[in-house]
């Protein structure tokens, strides 16, 4: 697979001493460029944050699992979401996320580029991200594991290949 990751601006928020108060972050476009070109990343892409699976396993097995990445050559891991930056920082602080950076997808570009995005409306949730793990070399999709069944409102949440073990075992053999 030699797929280019897709082209966008994420929102992100960045802690900024010179911002007066108890909110001491500023708002901070990043582009697609600046996260992935040259660089070897791991992305991990779930349905949402606060939900059961992704904050039980998904996001806490890359967490543990993160200087393994880093000693396979992985620059830097992300977990990303179809939620803003808002929730995104309070959902890793209360997880007690401190390795993987958190990577808001709040309108939900990147994923539909992607061609991730799926509806969720049967549990109140509207569009998000399908689930999957990708390796990212030098903007180029090197490899991605999505779980099967893909489709709009689906019943279950599949976890069954995106975890951070297979991406690792695929690190490994390479």
């Amino acid at each position: 697979m030699s797929t280019i990751v897709p082209q966008v601006t994420f929102k992100t928020r960045v802690r900024d001493e010179s911002v007066d108060g108890e909110n001491p972050f500023r708002w901070q476009d990043v582009s697609s460029d600046q996260l992935f070109s040259g660089k070897k990343i791991v992305i991990l892409a779930l349905p949402g944050a606060f939900t059961p699976t992704c904050s039980s396993t998904h996001l806490p097995g890359f967490e543990a699992k993160y200087q393994e990445f880093k000693d396979l050559g992985v620059d830097e891991v992300y977990c990303l979401s179809v939620n803003d930056a808002f929730t995104m920082f309070k959902w890793g602080k209360d997880l007690g996320i401190n390795k993987v950076k958190m990577l808001p997808d709040g309108n939900g570009d990147f994923s539909r580029l992607m061609g991730m995005l799926v509806k969720k409306e049967n549990l109140g949730f509207g569009d998000r991200s399908w689930r999957y793990s990708m390796l990212v070399d030098d903007s180029a999709i090197s490899v991605l594991f999505s779980e099967p069944g893909k489709m709009d409102n689906c019943p279950d949440d599949p976890f069954t290949c995106s975890d951070a073990d297979t991406l690792l075992k695929h690190l490994k053999s390479t």
